[in-house]
């Protein structure tokens, strides 16, 4: 990985993980694939290696995260999905060329055709995030309760209550707030 870059989010859930190259959406936006390469980047420590990648390509991607992201927030919060994010996913699935295989250890995991392109890759992605948003998968789409972010994220804990995208940045950053602002309102006396 290239040290100018941010670090990527990664996560357990391929689609959610790859809305997360684009974070703090509300905020100051911290774009996380700003290059073809960084993509490439992305895509091989997301089991999806690809060679390649063009600006057009990377163009693509950009579009089917920005396609995943609204229509996940949509349903988080159980408004109709839109049609032009459907459009968008449907189209990148069924472009890809990949296939599912069961590993040793009884994992699936995903082979993209011998001269795999980024077309390939996305075509993964999208399936994914079509399971999620249709509901096959046991878990439910939440959005982040920081401000700043409003990521969506596949919440498979058990209670189905979790608040943050990610504990380690966005939780603990408004937990600190929320701590900082507990200790401007009650000051502990000076003895």
């Amino acid at each position: 990985m290239r040290a100018e870059f941010p670090d990527f989010r990664l996560g357990s859930v391929l689609a959610t993980s790859f809305t997360a190259t684009l974070t703090e959406r509300r905020g100051d936006a911290v774009e996380r694939i700003p290059t073809p390469q960084r993509l490439v980047d992305w895509l091989a420590v997301s089991g999806l290696a690809v060679d390649s990648c063009t600006a057009a390509q990377l163009d693509l991607a950009r579009e089917l995260r920005e396609a995943i992201h609204a229509a996940a927030t949509a349903a988080a919060i159980h408004e109709p999905l839109p049609a032009s994010a459907v459009h968008v996913i449907n189209d990148r699935s069924a472009q890809g060329r990949a296939a599912a295989i069961l590993t040793p250890e009884g994992n699936r995991r995903w082979r993209l055709s011998s001269a795999s392109c980024v077309e390939d890759a996305l075509g993964v992605i999208a399936a994914d995030a079509i399971s999620i948003i249709a509901g096959e998968r046991d878990g439910k789409l939440a959005l982040c309760a920081s401000p700043t972010c409003q990521a969506a994220f596949f919440d498979t804990s058990q209670s189905r209550t979790r608040k943050w995208c990610d504990m380690n940045t966005c939780g603990n950053r408004q937990k600190k707030a929320r701590f900082t602002a507990n200790q401007r309102k009650n000051p502990r006396s000076a003895d």
